[in-house]
């Protein structure tokens, strides 16, 4: 099943700002970065590197917006992966995301709290994590960096 992002939280912009919004993510294929249900941060337009997490249309349904890995800079493109190897909804299965299907980077993720917190210590473990920014892969493995992230 595709991943799918929902956009509705959008804010107008001024002359010369970029227009920011929410988008959510709702299936595993960017795990263990991000997990379903997690908000992000999105600024639409922003120039797109290698290693950034980006909300793109798909390329064969213009009404679905996925949330994946800008990978590579290809002719024509980009190359856009998942973090999860298992799911292969991503440019293995549809090819080169043309420029123009690249909408916004992701800058933060937003991590909803997962079931009631039971405790204060459980309360402020969730908070150190809730918002963490999204960084580039550019010359890491992403096997590593996610280790990092999940150790944190």
């Amino acid at each position: 099943m595709p991943e799918q992002v929902a956009d509705g939280r959008e804010r107008g912009h001024a002359r010369g700002l970029r227009r920011v919004g929410l988008a959510e993510v709702y299936n595993p294929s960017m795990e263990p970065t991000l997990l379903p249900g997690d908000q992000l941060l999105v600024v639409y337009g922003s120039r797109v590197h290698a290693g950034d997490v980006v909300v793109v249309r798909h390329p064969f349904q213009h009404d679905l917006l996925i949330v994946k890995r800008a990978a590579e800079r290809r002719d024509g493109g980009w190359w856009v992966l998942g973090d999860n190897p298992r799911v292969r909804n991503d440019s293995r299965e549809f090819g080169i995301v043309p420029d123009e299907l690249v909408l916004a980077r992701a800058y933060l993720r937003l991590r909803s709290p997962r079931g009631t917190q039971r405790s204060v210590s459980s309360a402020l473990r969730w908070s150190a994590g809730a918002v963490r920014p999204l960084v580039r892969l550019s010359g890491r493995s992403r096997s590593s960096l996610s280790r990092r992230l999940r150790a944190r």
